[in-house]
């Protein structure tokens, strides 16, 4: 038997790492799964938790008040470092471009412990966008023994970058089974979650979640130009934000948009939630990778509020687009949606990310890599 270290620490890497975690117990003579939270996102990754029916076995709280990223990263080396000094593992699973992924790697790394990266080999080739997520992954890229990309566009970046071919294997995204793991019953209690707030979910729901780093600052205060602007000409569309925490948004945005009647500004929602906004959204605007990945699922239009993005995928197949913190090409592009109908405006295309069984593939992979 093998044991597995799950290493995360946000709502995103839980939502893309739990269908794994799910997969490998079912052969539980063959793995161990330690789940590790290092909380870089306390309440969000263990309320995501809670909805997979998982818990951890170490929660790291490693998070403080206005802290540096050099800080944060050395509390989460040196709490990590004591997890594995404790334990015998055989393997470390990291996902995406966070912090803790970086973390995850290096401590793996000088334990000289094999480390399987989950959605590996995403490139927007500039350091600064997304800042730093940018460089925290091409650094694990350097450590990996396994790199379980989602596409070929993926792939052929690992290439690239001299990464051995027999390393990389292409096995679609996780965050599409995820979608998968959501019962009728779930999308139910969503419905009347929203019904009892009084958020009337119909053909002219707008959802919106501005969060990164890079668009702190002049940036945040275009993005919400643009939004005001949409709320006061389309003051029949409903518009959803759940808000992130961190004040240099969540102020700017409760300043200048909680008085609008059409504008429901919540507090950031249990996974199921989100789902079922983008499955019944007319536009979604967002900065966030996953809602990149996830959306096309439903057929749903995206504009990308970011200048570079590394999910190049969706943009050629025109089921995204890149509007950054523009307020003209956010309006314009906005514009052109929500001037239609929702039955006109939906897209055509394929999610290009998966089809919900990279997990599946995954295990596979690993399972071979232990018995080679």
């Amino acid at each position: 038997m093998k044991n597995i270290a799950f290493v995360f620490g946000t709502r995103p890497e839980i939502i893309k790492l739990a269908p794994v975690i799910l997969e490998l117990r079912k052969y539980p003579e063959y793995y161990n799964v330690i789940i590790c939270n290092t909380e870089q996102q306390k309440e969000l990754s263990n309320q995501t938790l809670a909805y997979f029916g998982l818990k951890a076995d170490y929660n790291l709280d490693c998070m403080r008040e206005n802290q540096s990223l050099s800080s944060v990263q050395a509390r989460i080396l040196t709490s990590l470092d004591e997890v594995y000094c404790a334990n015998k593992i055989d393997a470390t699973i990291v996902q995406g471009d966070t912090m803790t992924v970086l973390c995850g790697a290096l401590t793996s790394f000088y334990h000289k412990i094999p480390i399987f990266h989950v959605e590996a080999g995403l490139r927007s080739y500039d350091i600064f966008e997304p800042f730093p997520e940018e460089v925290m992954r091409q650094m694990t890229s350097r450590v990996a023994d396994l790199h379980f990309a989602p596409t070929e566009v993926n792939r052929t970046a690992l290439l690239k970058e001299n990464i051995s071919e027999d390393k990389i294997h292409v096995v679609g995204n996780t965050v599409i089974d995820a979608l998968f793991c959501l019962s009728e019953e779930v999308i139910e209690q969503s419905k009347k979650f929203f019904e009892t707030n009084g958020i009337n979910i119909d053909e002219k729901l707008v959802l919106i979640t501005a969060h990164r780093r890079e668009n702190h600052g002049e940036r945040i205060d275009r993005i919400i130009d643009a939004i005001q602007h949409l709320v006061e000409k389309y003051n029949d569309h409903t518009f959803v934000i759940p808000v992130h925490p961190n004040p240099n948004v969540k102020n700017k945005i409760h300043n200048r948009l909680e008085n609008y009647k059409n504008v429901h500004l919540l507090t950031p929602l249990d996974y199921p939630y989100l789902v079922y906004l983008m499955k019944h959204a007319k536009l979604i605007l967002t900065d966030s990778g996953g809602i990149q990945e996830e959306a096309p699922s439903f057929a749903c239009p995206t504009l990308v509020m970011r200048y570079e993005t590394e999910r190049k995928e969706g943009i050629d197949a025109g089921v995204s687009k890149l509007v950054g913190a523009d307020y003209d090409k956010i309006v314009d592009e906005s514009e052109k949606v929500l001037s239609k109908t929702k039955a006109e405006s939906r897209l055509i295309a394929q999610n290009p990310y998966g089809d919900g069984k990279a997990s599946i593939r995954i295990e596979k992979i690993i399972k071979t890599f232990f018995n080679n």
